[in-house]
């Protein structure tokens, strides 16, 4: 299910999408009626932009963030204009899992897209680079970030942009198992040492987005 009330661009995210094998069962340029749509057809993903009618404001985001309450089957994709630090998080919540917050600027990217959009819905996550390099940015003081080297922070912003340890590897130009070898530091680091491997990786994210 696509929702924007830009035509062309909605019409190009469908069409793309439909090239790439999947099926697009639903269009809207109109935030509540994103949500009863969603809620007819249960799509495995809703993208969604942020900004959209009726007020022109953060509807899209606030629709995004109700499918994903009320309507746990379906993954979001939230598309924005916004190279900003709240509404992802505002999204994400205590959740990071069947989520995704780009910036429009990424759907020409094609292939990588077409990717996040897979990635986000099998139940993983997609942040946007330009967003992630924000919060890493905007460290507060006393951050269990702090106790990373600057190589686990880059390993943790690749991560929370959803890429896979190998697609970590190629990014960084180093061998998965040096990738693994800094994914193991930095769940020790902040003590995440017990947990399955995806919730670890998933508490590892939200722990870059509260760094802020």
């Amino acid at each position: 299910m696509i929702a924007d009330d830009e035509v062309l661009l909605r019409a190009g995210i469908a069409r793309l999408l439909q090239d790439a094998g999947m099926t697009v069962v639903a269009e809207t340029g109109d935030a509540e009626e994103a949500v009863e749509l969603t809620a007819a057809h249960t799509p495995d993903v809703a993208i969604l932009d942020v900004q959209m009618p009726p007020s022109l404001t953060d509807d899209g985001l606030r629709a995004a963030i109700r499918i994903r309450r009320e309507h746990p089957d379906t993954t979001v994709l939230v598309l924005s204009q916004f190279l900003e630090e709240q509404y992802p998080l505002d999204l994400i919540g205590d959740d990071a899992e069947g989520v995704g917050y780009l910036l429009k600027t990424r759907v020409a990217d094609v292939p990588s897209f077409v990717e996040s959009v897979r990635r986000v819905a099998s139940g993983g996550s997609a942040l946007d680079p330009d967003v992630v390099a924000l919060m890493v940015g905007r460290r507060r003081r006393d951050n269990p970030l702090d106790a990373l080297t600057p190589r686990e922070r880059d390993v943790l912003s690749l991560m929370a942009e959803g890429k896979s340890n190998h697609g970590i590897a190629r990014s960084l130009e180093v061998t998965p198992a040096a990738v693994e070898k800094h994914i193991t530091g930095l769940f020790g680091k902040l003590g995440l040492g017990d947990e399955p491997l995806q919730h670890r990786r998933v508490m590892a994210v939200l722990a870059l987005l509260r760094s802020r």
